[in-house]
């Protein structure tokens, strides 16, 4: 497949998401505001104040969406793609597992988002065999559901008020 080709799901999913962000940020009419909202830069402190669980967790999620990045955009089979991807695995890996001590959510227990985290310690190793196997269909499906799965609809919902990255960026 076409590298453009590839590109086009992920630039309308952009599209999609945020099109309507941007609208919607320009006819608020205050609303952010009543949220808290106050444009300034991002307060690394809370980061930095967070519990260790969370510092790894956010590193590991960062990791894992760069270098997710650039494997789905570039070109497979390679033993780049091949160095990549077991340091993506390793990053999702970690992030996954990570999440596993973030209890704020439901203090004390799992949150429905750990669901997620659950999903990729199962999958993970099964899209690994997958690629071992040559099964490159499979491969692709269950690596790109995780990371639209674990690293970009999990990575919103961390944006939500109440939440630390909205803390961090917007409160």
């Amino acid at each position: 497949m076409p590298r453009l080709a590839r590109l086009v799901p992920s630039a309308l999913a952009l599209l999609l998401l945020g099109v309507p962000l941007a609208l919607y940020l320009t006819r608020d009419d205050g609303r952010l505001a009543r949220l808290g909202y106050a444009p300034h830069a991002p307060d690394w402190s809370l980061l930095i104040a967070a519990p260790s669980a969370i510092q790894i967790h956010v590193a590991a999620a960062m990791t894992a969406l760069l270098i997710g990045i650039v494997l789905l955009a570039g070109i497979k089979g390679t033993r780049l793609h091949r160095g990549l991807g077991w340091t993506w695995v390793l990053a999702m890996g970690t992030t996954a597992i990570s999440s596993f001590f973030i209890h704020q959510i439901n203090p004390g227990g799992l949150s429905l988002i750990h669901l997620l985290s659950g999903w990729t310690v199962v999958g993970l190793p099964m899209a690994v065999y997958a690629a071992r196997r040559h099964r490159v269909q499979a491969h692709r499906r269950a690596m790109t559901g995780m990371f639209v799965g674990g690293l970009i609809v999990a990575g919103l919902l961390t944006f939500l008020p109440g939440r630390m990255m909205w803390a961090i960026f917007f409160g």
